[in-house]
């Protein structure tokens, strides 16, 4: 089975500092891969590579076994991506409008549109905004409009900056477990980072953890939360007292 994703021996550096060092990764189709790690670990350079945002310095990432880069991959290939970052980054206009952008720009036809853009207004259970202006939501609001608009272009790859940290407790918990089902309902395979371990072991099934811009561990999410190497015990340890279901 060929991974949707790959990276072989790729580096990236700012100046002289190696920021990441990643001899081999390998991303499937179904994939719900969580990031975690301290602030500095390479986390967003590393979904920024994944996401062909950026290139390595060294060695390459591979789309479905063909090496591309930031440059040369073509405007279709791309767009089996989607990305949404904490901040919603919303146009001016209506919900509906916000929503429908990445359709629109891939030329679709109104009436698929239209139809697009209503199903996922009501799996993230916003069709009540739908013309309200994206200015005046909340911040949960926003964040909901900003991971529809992600997933009505259907990507074959999804990836997420830390898309609830700016949400309070309630309203993150009750958007993790909407977007759990809607995830699960689309079969989208996801990248996200995030510091929050509740929303790793809520959404992910594979943890790979990131220290000093190398791969400290990786693997399914209940494995390496129960069998951490050192470097994943120290880092998690501060959580056990919250979570004390972790062995560490």
């Amino acid at each position: 089975m060929i991974p949707i994703l790959e990276m072989e021996d790729v580096q990236y550096r700012v100046r002289d500092k190696i920021v990441l060092d990643i001899p081999s990764f390998e991303l499937y189709e179904g994939d719900f891969l969580g990031i975690m790690g301290p602030n500095g670990a390479g986390k967003s350079t590393f979904l920024k590579l994944l996401a062909f945002l950026d290139n390595p310095i060294e060695g390459a990432t591979l789309y479905r076994g063909e090496k591309w880069t930031a440059k040369t991959i073509p405007l279709p290939l791309r767009r089996n991506f989607s990305v949404a970052l904490q901040q919603s980054l919303l146009i001016q206009g209506t919900v509906f409008e916000n929503v429908a952008i990445g359709l629109k720009w891939r030329k679709e036809p109104k009436d698929v549109v239209k139809m697009k853009v209503t199903e996922m207004l009501e799996l993230f259970e916003i069709s009540h905004l739908a013309f309200k202006n994206s200015h005046q939501l909340s911040g949960g609001e926003a964040q909901r409009v900003n991971l529809a608009r992600a997933l009505v272009i259907q990507p074959e790859v999804l990836f997420l900056d830390e898309p609830f940290s700016a949400l309070d407790f309630p309203t993150k918990m009750k958007l993790i477990d909407d977007f759990q089902k809607i995830v699960h309902l689309t079969k989208t395979t996801t990248v996200f980072i995030s510091h929050d371990l509740l929303e790793i072991q809520s959404l992910s099934n594979r943890l790979l953890f990131l220290m000093e811009g190398k791969v400290q561990q990786v693997g399914a999410t209940n494995t390496v939360l129960q069998n951490p190497t050192p470097a994943t015990a120290k880092f998690l340890a501060p959580w056990k007292k919250h979570l004390p279901i972790l062995t560490l």
